[in-house]
């Protein structure tokens, strides 16, 4: 048996999640707490490859003894939390943990993930949403989201999104299934949010940049269909700021 660990981290500090030579990452965060509480080297396999300076709600990674796949200790399950976060700074909160088999894979065992993309619409800037949301200061009025929203639903469903996949990525196989994707708004706080089954390097910073496009009127709802269609990274539009996107859900 391993150990699955749900947890929330604020990225702002972080070079992603990836452990990086010299660079503060998670997974270094979290390899440098395991190896204190349990004694011996952990290998930590998370549930996504997030990047720098993005945050999560939700996110979940497995802890086994390094080399194996499995983990040997004596404290509770129930204990195992609170023990990690006395040795976490205060930007990363683990927070539950539980046994899974073996066998089990955080990344995946993943039947969907949600992401959400936050943007700050105020009318001046917030200090309290710096590096937490991006600031777009162009008014979004409610005509304009509502725009967002009919373009958001042109993602649904099984398509190949390489246009919406950052240039230089080698990955092959870009066909995805997204299951839900909406624009809302709240206040001074616009939010994209949107579910597949996986997603490809910048995917959802790329469809934000692009729904602002649809915002400010430089194209329409219905032309997400030809950018897709396109299967181009020069189709779509700027990639959106890290600082306001968050992995939401997760669900296996």
């Amino acid at each position: 048996m391993k150990i699955l660990i749900k947890m929330s981290f604020l990225g702002t500090n972080y070079n992603g999640y990836q452990i990086q030579k010299d660079r503060p990452t998670i997974q270094g965060t979290l390899n440098s707490a395991a190896r204190d509480l349990f004694g011996y080297e952990c290998d930590i396999t998370g549930c996504s490859r997030t990047d720098s300076g993005v945050h999560a709600k939700a996110f979940y990674a497995t802890v086994a003894k390094k080399g194996t796949d499995s983990i040997e200790t004596s404290i509770p399950i129930e204990k195992i939390a609170d023990a990690l976060n006395v040795r976490l700074p205060s930007d990363v909160s683990v927070l539950e943990a539980k046994w899974v088999e073996d066998s089990f894979h955080p990344r995946y065992d993943v039947v969907y993930k949600e992401y959400i993309y936050r943007i700050y619409n105020g009318d001046k800037r917030d200090p309290f949403e710096e590096g937490r949301a991006f600031y777009y200061p162009m008014k979004i009025s409610d005509g304009d989201v509502e725009r967002m929203n009919l373009a958001a639903k042109r993602f649904c469903g099984e398509h190949d999104f390489a246009s919406y996949m950052a240039s230089g990525s080698k990955i092959t196989d870009t066909v995805r299934n997204i299951k839900d994707a909406s624009v809302t708004r709240d206040g001074d706080i616009v939010t994209f949010c949107v579910s597949a089954n996986g997603f490809l390097y910048n995917m959802v910073r790329i469809m934000t940049g692009t729904l602002l496009a649809v915002a400010i009127g430089k194209i329409d709802p219905e032309d997400i269909d030809k950018i897709t269609a396109k299967k181009s990274r020069n189709a779509a539009f700027a990639t959106a700021p890290s600082c306001g996107l968050y992995l939401n859900k997760v669900v296996y």
